[in-house]
């Protein structure tokens, strides 16, 4: 199956290279594939002419030249056309539908004309726009959708006008709209992978450094009122059922919540091209990114500081805000996959002196160093998730690796729920 879609996929790359390399040579030259054609034929006649010293070859020869600069001269013809197109959004997320409003209005009378809006390969196909004839002062109205299937930074235009002598022979294009770039954000899951207090709570498992919130995150309990609680937390329902109104006595209760372990999340997204499975896109990869991305976004909205890692490079610096956590998912709609292996980017979190960081290692592959790295983060105390990508040829000792690490595991193929498999993951670890 691997090997038929990799064929496909060759087979695609090459018919889009050849329709592009024809239009490329069609606005070079100024000439069809029928005007190419007539003057093909004119010099092959040229030659046969010269060749028979026949004069009425002679004569169709230069025949075909006057028909050919004719066409030019009847094609050299300008537009007068005012373009519109609607404002795009300048971020979408992968499979979301935009839908691109063109208005042409044309100051002088128009025929045989094709309006063009070029788009991306990944965007859809080209959406062209036949106008056979238009009067002074008419207008034309146009709308189109494209959804975006996957993440990326992609154009939507030029928008040309493409025009044709009465023969067919010449074609001659005008910009009406400049291009537009839209970048696609990778697709996202509730994925919740935060490990609670509890997990840590007996020794020797206890890191040595914790930094809990300070009011607390996932509610506990409920307890007594003491000086110095902020009045703000009383529970005032459960209060009312404590008092009693002939002695005016009762308690004050006060929302009780649970310790995070820390509010710093380091997430690492192995890029090593090598590792991943082949094709383009990457089945792996791109897993692996909507992987990353979900953590990210969860974390970000829950107020955690995240930073994220690749193999070679830190993606963006740390983010908390929502407005950062859109840049950094900027970043990873034009992630691409590197040479630099993943043992790289471990090494680079151990020189790290912060032990107060919750980590998220993504990656398809172990190998030997990269599981003696990740081995000696652990043995820190580092609260350290693996997310094992899954594909068709997974290397059954990767597996086996990453069940010697001693941390938790979390494995996900391109169908996988990432929801349903963090929460199975988190409810194992809070039931401990």
């Amino acid at each position: 199956m691997q090997v038929r879609r990799a064929q496909q996929q060759l087979t695609d790359a090459v018919a889009r290279r050849a329709s592009a390399a024809a239009r490329a040579v069609e606005a070079r030259i100024g000439l069809t594939s029928t005007g190419i054609g007539v003057a093909l034929l004119a010099v092959l006649v040229y030659l046969l002419a010269r060749l028979l010293s026949n004069l009425g070859l002679f004569m169709l020869t230069y025949g075909g030249v006057v028909v050919i600069g004719l066409a030019y001269v009847l094609a050299r013809r300008k537009l007068s056309i005012e373009t519109h197109r609607s404002e795009l959004p300048s971020r979408v997320r992968a499979g979301q539908t935009v839908t691109v409003k063109l208005d042409l209005e044309t100051k002088r009378a128009l025929s045989t004309v094709v309006i063009e809006e070029h788009l991306h390969e990944r965007l859809g196909d080209d959406v062209k726009v036949p106008v056979a004839s238009l009067a002074a002062g008419g207008t034309v109205t146009h709308e189109y959708t494209f959804t975006p299937t996957l993440r990326g930074i992609y154009t939507v235009g030029p928008l040309v006008a493409t025009w044709s002598d009465p023969f067919g022979l010449t074609k001659r294009t005008a910009v009406l709209a400049e291009a537009t770039t839209i970048i696609v954000h990778p697709r996202t899951e509730n994925a919740q992978d935060r490990v609670f207090a509890r997990e840590w709570e007996d020794p020797p498992v206890r890191p040595p450094v914790t930094k809990p919130w300070p009011s607390g995150y996932e509610f506990y309990g409920m307890r007594d009122y003491v000086s110095g609680d902020d009045p703000r937390r009383i529970v005032w329902r459960a209060t009312a059922r404590t008092l009693d109104l002939e002695s005016g006595t009762g308690r004050y209760l006060v929302r009780e919540s649970e310790q995070g372990i820390t509010d710093r999340v380091t997430v690492l997204l192995d890029t090593d091209r090598a590792a991943h499975s082949p094709g383009d896109p990457s089945e792996t990869f791109e897993t692996g990114v909507k992987v990353a991305a979900s953590l990210a976004s969860k974390h970000v909205k829950d107020g955690f500081t995240v930073t994220m890692f690749s193999n070679a490079e830190r993606l963006h610096r740390p983010v908390r805000s929502q407005r950062e956590g859109i840049r950094l998912l900027d970043e990873l709609a034009g992630l691409q996959l590197t040479s630099e292996r993943l043992v790289t980017g471990v090494e680079r979190l151990l020189r790290n002196p912060r032990r107060d960081t919750h980590m998220v290692v993504i990656t398809p592959h172990l190998d030997s160093q990269s599981t003696a790295r990740l081995k000696l983060l652990i043995d820190r105390g580092i609260s350290v998730i693996l997310v094992l990508v899954q594909w068709d040829d997974t290397d059954p000792v990767t597996q086996h690796r990453a069940g010697q690490l001693g941390c938790t595991v979390v494995e996900v193929t391109s169908n996988t729920s990432l929801e349903g498999a963090f929460r199975h993951i988190v409810s194992r670890l809070v039931s401990r």
